[in-house]
């Protein structure tokens, strides 16, 4: 199932914080939203998920414009997972999870034995299963983004969109969750705050900046020393394995505030 944005853009306080976005994410693509703060991606995941109206152009899931499906049939495609989610104290992590299987209820197909086994599986997947149990108030920060992505994967959803999925986690977890979204036969775009790991786990990765795409493409092509320069105001050199060709961007300084870097904008190879 294909995800296309069209002349996409939202305007807010008078200003677009988005502006000019074409995009289309091909079914089993992992594609990853990087750029400094402020730069449009979380707006631009919101669009895509429709919980945000764009006030430019349109998004489309499977071809048609998302202003035309409900939100049920939406959630039974793609599952968001926010930055800032939030869930009710006194529900469990279980319980949490178990919310995922909603957009698939109804009065004629109640939660069922087989509503169990993927609640389950998305418990183990994202290593909460011991906690399943536990209040939503008693965990850390890392518990609840992981339970949230596992509320996600009980939605089985086709696309997978989410907000800076490593905030709050160690670099196990970091790691891992990456690694796990890797592997999930669903369609990925994910905003990182992290270079290197846009690198290693995207396969086209989108830089956005002041709300427009500066660049488009494989991560060799687009995380360039001379892009991410112009874009995050760093200096980087880029290190690649011996042994397996890995590529690695090591930060050796920075732009002073108050100078502005040149911009250049790279296309890459767009889909």
């Amino acid at each position: 199932m294909t995800l296309t944005a069209s002349s996409l853009g939202r305007d807010a306080g008078g200003r677009a914080i988005l502006d000019g976005i074409d995009l289309t994410v091909a079914p089993g693509e992992r594609l990853g939203i990087v750029g400094p703060n402020g730069s449009g991606k979380s707006t631009l995941l919101r669009l895509l998920a429709g919980i945000a109206r764009p006030s430019r152009g349109e998004v489309r899931l499977g071809g048609v414009p998302l202003q035309r499906l409900t939100r049920r049939d939406i959630a039974r495609r793609l599952a968001f997972v926010e930055q800032q989610a939030e869930t009710a104290d006194r529900l469990t992590v279980r319980d949490a999870v178990e919310l995922g299987r909603t957009p698939h209820l109804s009065a004629l197909r109640p939660f069922g034995e087989a509503d169990t086994r993927v609640v389950n599986a998305a418990l183990e997947r994202v290593d909460m299963a011991s906690f399943a149990g536990r209040l939503w108030h008693t965990l850390s920060g890392g518990e609840r983004q992981r339970t949230h992505l596992a509320r996600a994967l009980a939605q089985e959803p086709a696309i997978l969109l989410l907000d800076e999925p490593t905030n709050h986690l160690d670099i196990r977890h970091q790691v891992a969750l990456l690694a796990l979204v890797r592997r999930l036969p669903v369609t990925a775009v994910m905003a990182l705050h992290d270079l290197n790991h846009a690198s290693a786990y995207c396969d086209r990765v989108l830089v956005l900046r002041g709300g427009r795409i500066a660049g488009l493409g494989a991560p060799a092509e687009v995380l360039t020393p001379a892009t991410i320069r112009a874009v995050f105001g760093v200096e980087v050199t880029v290190h690649t394995d011996p042994g397996d060709g890995t590529r690695s961007l090591l930060v050796k300084g920075h732009i002073p505030f108050g100078e502005t870097p040149e911009m250049t904008h790279v296309t890459g190879a767009a889909r």
